[in-house]
């Protein structure tokens, strides 16, 4: 579509736009519905849990800034710990105190306008092709755009953490486990959890070099989300390693149905009343999603047969911002076209901010902001 035609469109949407606002019956004001961050409070054990992927660039900035001023904080009790300690009548404050006008910022309408958040960023989306409709397949790709720059992001901090000679790269040496898996262990010397053997490692050294740059070391964190064909091969061994009670090296179908069944079977192909099947009917599924994995037909899984589905066992950003783009077009999709306009969007504007709107009649959780 060559410029002049775009610029027409775009036009053509703003004037319907403003037509619509003018027109349109003025939707009741919703005070209890308020925009709330997500809590900058976490651990490593908490980061292994997926949060929803923000919607707006300018909440996932704030977000990834609060998330960086915390991850400094926490950083710095633990390496510095004698200076904290040393401080004079040291306190720890709220977490709101230090980003209450962040929220003050995105509950007021004159600086954080929902409407005009939308009608600015629609363009943005609507790009493959640019028709004046957003697809479910534009939706995808912007989430995913956002997921994989928060979880660089991260990466790039942990990091930090772990190149201690600060040459860019991390060593085998240089990684420490992190301290979710230490506190799981009676022995703080010996971790059987498997994320930092050797060939974990060696299979996120893409290029052999024994050293980890920022995006084999994204990897190596995140190895769900990696193109590293020789890494997807390490999960879906290590998955193995930790279900095969034969020690055979591969899963016959009893190790099959009591270890990966639940995690890999389709949940959207078994009826709601799955819960109340008998052990019989369930064991007869897994033996067909068994023999369908078992490509050489030998009653036997091997880690390259459970290869088509590592991404059920380990979902991927692809996997989240999936169901995110499905959730939102679900509720936005008011003609149930398959697609969303600017209208459809501007009618249903907290679907597109669910992710860390509060809908709670209770007022008083906030009032204490105050």
């Amino acid at each position: 579509m060559g410029n002049a035609s775009t610029l027409l469109l775009y036009t053509t949407i703003a004037i319907f736009l403003l037509l619509f606002i003018f027109f349109s019956p003025k939707q009741p004001h919703r005070p209890n519905r308020r925009l709330k961050l997500r809590s900058s409070s976490f651990d490593d054990r908490h980061r292994r849990q997926h949060s929803p992927i923000p919607f707006d660039p300018i909440i996932a900035n704030i977000e990834r800034h609060r998330e960086a001023k915390e991850w400094e904080r926490q950083y710095f009790q633990e390496h510095y710990k004698e200076f904290v300690d040393a401080a004079p009548a040291h306190e720890s404050q709220p977490e709101w105190e230090d980003f209450m006008n962040a929220e003050d910022y995105l509950n007021d309408e004159d600086r954080f306008n929902i409407t005009n958040r939308l009608v600015v960023l629609f363009p943005s989306l609507d790009v493959d092709p640019t028709d004046g409709f957003v697809s479910l397949n534009e939706l995808l790709e912007w989430h995913l755009k956002t997921a994989r720059k928060d979880v660089i992001h991260r990466s790039y901090r942990d990091m930090q953490v772990h190149d201690k000679n600060h040459d860019g790269f991390v060593s085998l040496q240089e990684y420490e486990p992190p301290a979710w898996a230490r506190h799981s262990s009676s022995d703080n010397n010996t971790y059987d959890i498997g994320w930092w053997k050797e060939d974990h490692f060696n299979a996120s050294d893409a290029d052999g070099d024994g050293l980890l740059n920022l995006t084999e070391f994204n990897d190596f964190l995140h190895p769900a989300d990696t193109d590293n064909q020789r890494l997807l091969q390490w999960l879906c061994t290590e998955e193995i390693r930790e279900r095969d009670t034969d020690k055979d090296g591969k899963l016959n179908l009893k190790e099959f149905f009591h270890g990966l069944f639940d995690s890999i079977r389709d949940y959207d192909e078994v009826s709601d009343n799955s819960s109340h099947q008998s052990n019989d009917s369930m064991e007869g599924a897994a033996t067909l999603l068994f023999t369908d994995l078992d490509r050489d037909k030998d009653w036997y899984l091997s880690a390259d047969e459970l290869l088509p589905v590592i991404d059920k066992l380990h979902p991927s950003e692809h996997y989240y911002a999936k169901q995110q783009a499905d959730y939102i077009m679900s509720q936005a999709d008011t003609d149930k076209d398959g697609r969303l306009s600017l209208k459809e969007m501007i009618e249903n504007p907290y679907t597109f901010y669910s992710a860390i709107f509060s809908d709670e009649e209770d007022y008083s959780y906030h009032d204490e902001f105050r």
